[in-house]
């Protein structure tokens, strides 16, 4: 029962360490139910042997944690997964959305009462002013809010 216990240990830590390298959760369920079965056969053979599982548990979570903060970011993987900017310069992409005012063309998504509309050759995000639109219907596109371009049915006939 005591090399069970220690086993349960032992394969629920490397499994939540594992964790890091291969993310998905399986490894991490995996390991957290090994150190939860671990402490209930810790409190079957004794309650030292239950506590001392839980203090195991406990501080070796925290321990990885730990590690994790400090080093993780600083390794090669961590490099790549991680931003190396505080994203203060982040800069949307600049459109001039504004001389698309007047322009026609026609809805490739139902606007409903947002969708994708197709203007002078181009995939544009529209919206109108509460209305459905069918897709491909006539739109005309009547102001630009920002990057909100908001459209109206147009004729089908002009």
């Amino acid at each position: 029962m005591t090399t069970l216990y220690i086993a349960l240990l032992i394969a629920g830590i490397l499994m939540l360490g594992a964790e890091i390298y291969l993310p998905g959760g399986i490894l991490g369920v995996v390991g957290a139910v090994a150190l939860v079965a671990a402490i209930v056969v810790g409190f079957r053979i004794g309650p030292a042997f239950g506590w001392a599982g839980v203090w195991v548990a406990v501080l070796t979570t925290a321990l990885g944690l730990w590690l994790w903060v400090r080093f993780f970011p600083r390794t090669r993987i961590g490099r790549r997964l991680t931003l190396s900017a505080d994203g203060r310069d982040f800069k949307a992409r600049s459109e001039d959305l504004g001389r698309l005012v007047g322009h026609s063309g026609v809805a490739t998504t139902d606007l409903r009462p947002a969708g994708i509309a197709l203007i002078d050759g181009r995939r544009v995000d529209v919206v109108t002013d509460g209305e459905w639109v069918e897709t491909g219907r006539p739109i005309r596109v009547v102001r630009v809010e920002g990057i909100r371009v908001v459209v109206v049915p147009a004729d089908p006939a002009v």
